[in-house]
């Protein structure tokens, strides 16, 4: 009786755990269908349980500290050169001669360009995310002095006579200039909506800056993206010339007489269905050219080709005798070689008429085209040696620097700037998302339409079979790991989902990501893409007084009559911290006659300052037209009673909300406080 009894119990001991095993296999399956949306995915708890690690002794395991070059800048005699490690927070210093890297000078926070003076003797950098400039003795290779600048300093350019200094401030949409004898600003200049570069003409007469993101308009009006002149006697905005149809001009370059200014561009197609994707008109790629002369005409042309499209141009530079621009594609790894003199030629024959046509001519590049030379990761920033024979790339994902020989275009070297030789999981998902590959022909990638991995601030067509309903406002991709669903509707219940089904059926038109390639892009999606610091509106985490009060507002449980808030209508219960939304769907009263009855999940508030516009279809073009344009029943939070003052406090307090690591740790407390104060 004992051994039986103990066969009985080892038998049903091993049955229970069988059944467990068989239960947890059930549900791990369920699990991961439903994180997926499909139904074959590997059952690989690494995928979502360890590659998404961002902190901690498995995140620095799994991850690696690279380098990612951005931009590039030379020394006066060509025998240095000058490199933005942007993932360091470093200024590389490479050999030319032996082409080694032979010193690191650590910069700010999220470094953007460089510049060189004349003498070799100075070089200033620009931190992107600590909104100031470094200046650095290059004999000493120290940083000796740092300038406070606007928010978000990008490029940086000295006046001809080096007396000053020309500084885009991207974020806050200005352009800084400084006396270069006294170190101070003298003069801010509103540019274009995000100002990303600089260039000055040849005779010193006049600075263009590019934009990035269109001008504020209404959806049905063509995208215009602003290229703003600067005089340079007067230090005065000489005039803003608008390229409609265009959006993403990141790099503009002169040719050495002056008679062309070429800026990098992307013509978006948002304004018809998304399925036109398998048409070709869906995005296109090329250049904006504007002539010399009061008269000079603005044409746009294609880079593109029928079937071969090539996504997301980000720098052009144009050789010492003017014949030929390099522009880097850092969306299909290729450098577009063009002949300058075919395109003047084309321009002397070519009525108006005849060049707008040419601008969604996919065919007309194979006059001017003269060569795709292919490059290693994201190429970005592009310099040429003084006496042009060399063009240095920095090859932004590889960590290295190619060199083209522009003679006969063809890559002479890598520069390895010793990153890690260990591609992680994540590096690979960051290739991915900056790459076009996997989109019909090329058209896109996920940077395309989320420059910085934020949000290029279009609306876009999203329908299939009901054409021209249901608009969608891209949404920012910064961390955002936290807080599913996603999509305005709500419909995509994981990013693997969001980037892997639904991309690949209402986007790409392709197959989707294989698995291991989704789950690259997720674990890059979910560790890899962060807020930059709120500087402009909450440096410090002070609050001003305005702010203040406007917190007091945004929390308030009763109106201005006493009369008490539903708790489903204030504006806490669905933007709660940390990350300033309950993940929940509601009602708020914003369907328009276009949009199918639906729900909207709720979006994040961390740094909405810079993402406008609003609403699931951007028709509010600044956060006051959420309440003021958009809210006349008092469905999105009680607002009618506010007086005007309360209004503008309420909106200086969203603009004041910062990346959500500021509250994780207190938000209880937080909201005690906020009782407290009630």
């Amino acid at each position: 009786m004992k051994r039986n009894k103990k066969i009985f119990l080892v038998f049903g001991g091993l049955a229970i755990i069988s059944l467990f095993f068989i239960q947890f296999h059930k549900w791990s399956v369920h699990h991961v269908n439903y994180i997926t949306a499909v139904d074959d995915h590997p059952l690989n708890c690494m995928s979502c349980h360890l590659y998404i690690q961002k902190d901690g002794i498995a995140a620095k395991l799994i991850n690696e500290d690279y380098l990612s070059p951005y931009n590039l800048s030379l020394a006066p005699d060509g025998k240095k050169l000058y490199v933005i490690a942007q993932d360091a927070n470093a200024l590389l210093i490479v050999d030319t001669k032996t082409n080694k890297v032979i010193d690191k000078i650590e910069v700010g926070e999220k470094p953007h360009s460089v510049v060189i003076k004349n003498d070799g003797e100075t070089a200033f950098v620009s931190n992107q995310w600590a909104d100031n400039l470094y200046e650095i003795d290059l004999t000493s290779l120290k940083v000796i002095d740092t300038l406070k600048t606007g928010s978000g300093p990008a490029e940086i350019i000295f006046s001809p006579d080096e007396k000053f200094l020309y500084v885009v401030d991207s974020y806050s949409s200005e352009v800084s200039i400084f006396n270069l004898q006294t170190k101070t600003e003298i003069k801010r200049l509103m540019a274009g909506n995000n100002p990303v570069a600089a260039v000055f003409s040849p005779d010193g007469s006049q600075a263009i800056v590019t934009s990035r993101r269109t001008l504020p308009i209404p959806y049905g009006t063509p995208p215009m993206t602003e290229l703003t002149v600067i005089d340079a006697a007067s230090q005065r905005v000489k005039e803003r010339k608008i390229f409609e149809n265009a959006y993403l001009m990141e790099n503009a370059a002169f040719t050495p007489s002056g008679d062309l200014a070429i800026s990098t561009l992307i013509r978006p197609k948002n304004l018809i269905p998304s399925v036109q994707v398998e048409r070709g008109w869906m995005m296109t790629h090329g250049i904006g050219i504007i002539e010399s002369g009061n008269e000079g005409r603005m044409i746009q042309l294609l880079t593109d080709e029928p079937n071969s499209y090539y996504s997301d141009p980000f720098d052009i530079v144009i050789s010492p005798d003017g014949q030929k621009a390099f522009i880097s594609h850092s969306g299909v790894d290729i450098i577009t070689v063009i002949d300058l003199n075919e395109i003047r030629a084309l321009l002397a024959e070519s009525t108006q008429e005849k060049l707008d046509y040419y601008s969604n001519h996919l065919g007309i590049s194979a006059r001017y085209v003269i060569k795709r030379i292919p490059t290693g990761a994201n190429p970005k920033g592009l310099v040429l040696s003084p006496d042009g024979k060399y063009l240095y790339v920095a090859e932004r994902l590889e960590d290295k620097i190619a060199v083209i020989n522009t003679e006969t275009l063809e890559t002479i070297n890598s520069i390895d700037l010793n990153g890690p030789s260990r591609i992680t999981v994540a590096r690979q998902g960051r290739r991915l998302f900056n790459n076009s590959g996997h989109t019909f022909q090329n058209q896109y990638g996920c940077y395309t339409c989320h420059p910085d991995s934020h949000e290029d601030g279009l609306v876009y067509n999203m329908a299939g079979a009901d054409m021209g309903r249901n608009l969608a406002n891209t949404q920012t991709l910064r961390d955002i790991g936290d807080i599913p669903p996603y999509k305005w509707n709500g419909k995509n219940s994981s990013i693997y989902k969001q980037d892997g089904m639904r991309f690949s059926t209402i986007l790409t038109r392709t197959e989707s990501f294989n698995y291991d390639d989704l789950d690259a892009l997720v674990a890059y999606i979910v560790t890899g893409i962060k807020n930059p610091p709120n500087l402009r509106y909450n440096p410090t985490g002070e609050l001003t007084a305005a702010q203040k009060r406007g917190k007091k507002v945004f929390y308030r449980t009763h109106t201005n009559c006493g009369k008490e808030i539903p708790v489903e209508n204030q504006c806490a219960t669905c933007h709660p911290p940390p990350y300033f939304t309950n993940m929940q769907m509601a009602d708020v009263g914003t369907l328009s006659d276009t949009d199918d009855p639906m729900l909207f999940d709720a979006p994040q508030l961390n740094n909405i300052y810079e993402s406008a516009p609003y609403l699931h279809d951007g028709s509010a073009a600044t956060l006051e037209e959420l309440w003021t344009k958009f809210n006349d029943d008092d469905e999105h939070g009680v607002a009618n009673d506010m007086l005007k003052d309360q209004l503008n406090d309420l909106v200086e307090y969203l603009k004041s909300i910062r990346d959500a690591k500021y509250y994780k740790d207190d938000v209880e407390e937080y909201k005690a406080d906020i009782n407290q104060e009630n």
